[in-house]
């Protein structure tokens, strides 16, 4: 019996400091996200869709869901309940299966994905001049990247009737003539590629955390399930 509590406290305790990295995990990623928000503040009148708009929001919720997760399988480890770590294996296992779904969608259906945020975004254009949220989020959104129009610089030609917002051009131009020729999607994404890399890189370190979480929860769970019968 010495044996089995032995094992019981080294899997118990080694399952708390996954689940604290983990824990901590969630808290950078949330992090993240909200320096990510405060940094897009200027465009939040913008779709989602917009590519840093989109991965902000995309953190703060799995930072969110990670922290409560990894919180569930500290209490569980601690108290040494069967009923709080198997709710914990369930929740981590259907998070991991969603995160790996995710990714094979995002990676599958890029392309799909892709036009169909760069059809919202010029949807949304076509409000520029009645709504001036929109407005001052397109017009802070050009001047930051020094880009014009979603996909093209033509693409407020329908809206402004031949003409580009003065945004398009250098800060002073009253009227733009021949504004920037980088669309602004394209800019936005590789601003976010350039710096997403440690994001990602931090990702995976959790996914493998994650994976580690569920061989020592679903360990304990056996390890209590076999003291309650030999006590039994």
């Amino acid at each position: 019996m010495s044996v089995s509590r032995g094992c019981l406290c080294c899997v118990k305790y080694l399952m708390f400091v996954f689940n604290l990295i983990f824990w901590l995990g969630g808290c950078g990623l949330f992090g993240v996200g909200v320096w990510l928000s405060f940094t897009q503040a200027e465009f939040s009148s913008l779709p989602l869709s917009f590519p840093s708009l989109s991965a902000a929001n995309l953190l703060l919720v799995a930072g969110g869901i990670t922290m409560v997760t990894g919180f569930l399988g500290c209490l569980g480890a601690l108290k040494e309940q069967r009923c709080l770590l198997f709710m914990f294996f369930m929740i981590l296992l259907l998070l991991v299966l969603t995160e790996v779904i995710l990714v094979l969608v995002i990676h599958i259906l890029h392309d799909k994905l892709d036009s169909k945020a760069q059809g919202e975004l010029k949807e949304g254009m076509k409000i520029y001049k009645s709504e001036p949220g929109l407005k001052k989020s397109w017009d802070n959104v050009q001047k930051m990247f020094k880009c014009c129009g979603v996909t093209n610089k033509t693409d407020w030609y329908d809206v402004l009737n031949g003409t580009l917002p003065s945004s398009c051009c250098s800060v002073g131009t009253d009227q733009c003539v021949d504004g920037w020729s980088e669309p602004c999607y394209q800019k936005a994404r590789q601003w976010l590629l350039d710096n997403i890399p440690s994001v990602l890189v931090f990702g995976v370190c959790i996914g493998v955390v994650q994976i580690l979480a569920l061989v020592f929860s679903m360990l304990m769970y056996c390890q209590i399930l076999c003291a309650e019968k030999y006590l039994g």
